[in-house]
């Protein structure tokens, strides 16, 4: 079954193709696990994916830990730069909630934070520090201590309740991590297409195909889900 599969290869290290709705974006991202992202698989990214790399955040750590949402940012700080708050994205014609960006980061080791070796280094080390099994207070530390911001990587908050209200690819990549049994963060990209546009989802299925990758849709992590809290009993 793909999508019994599609959770072997996330423990496994390996990127999955996550398609999201027909009625949505119709885009599909390559995901994998950010505990186990590397410089190669940043290279694939960049060279088969084409879009944006993002590492995404469960939005209950994000709130323990302080990492907001860049629009709040802009939001709050309108007031001296009152351009932010006329920019605010309230007409997401795909979504009725608001962006899930967060902040942008560099792993203090880093030195451009660009390169595949760098933004591989700076989403590892994030995953490793914000899942440590440490008070809260020391893993904020932690942050402060090794990263810096802005950098070069973009950080995804899920929105509360993950899947409830919300069915972008940062909740649905970010659902896979916890059904998959790694830590629940996701490094995502999109499939762009050669015509300026995103790849079909036809086009998406030949590729992962002629590359022996998993594809899986967007309703399948839904059914999926609903299961895995049901089962758990988990408030995720």
């Amino acid at each position: 079954m793909d999508f019994d599969k599609a959770l072997k290869d996330i423990r496994e290290g390996k990127p999955i193709l996550v398609y999201d709705f027909d009625d949505r974006e119709r885009e599909s991202d390559m995901t994998v696990a950010s505990q186990f992202v590397t410089q190669d698989i940043l290279r694939m990214m960049r060279n088969d994916a084409g879009g944006l790399v993002c590492t995404t955040t469960p939005s209950r750590l994000a709130k323990e830990l302080g990492l907001p949402f860049m629009s709040d940012v802009f939001w709050d700080d309108s007031e001296k730069y009152p351009l932010l708050k006329a920019m605010a994205p309230t007409d997401i014609p795909y979504d009725r909630t608001k962006s899930s960006f967060g902040i942008t980061i560099n792993h203090r080791d880093t030195y451009t934070g660009i390169t595949d070796h760098d933004r591989a280094l700076t989403i590892r080390e994030y995953a490793k520090t914000i899942f440590a099994d440490e008070p809260v207070e020391k893993i904020k530390e932690n942050l402060g201590k090794n990263f810096r911001a802005p950098g070069h990587v973009h950080l995804l908050n899920t929105s509360e309740h993950i899947l409830k209200d919300r069915h972008g690819h940062t909740e649905l990549c970010t659902a896979l991590m916890y059904m998959a049994g790694v830590s629940p963060s996701a490094t995502i990209c999109e499939m762009m297409g050669d015509d300026g546009g995103s790849r079909t989802k036809d086009s998406v299925r030949k590729y992962a195909e002629a590359n022996g990758l998993t594809m899986i849709e967007g309703k399948e992590v839904i059914e999926k889900w609903n299961e895995f809290l049901e089962k758990t009993g988990k408030d995720l």
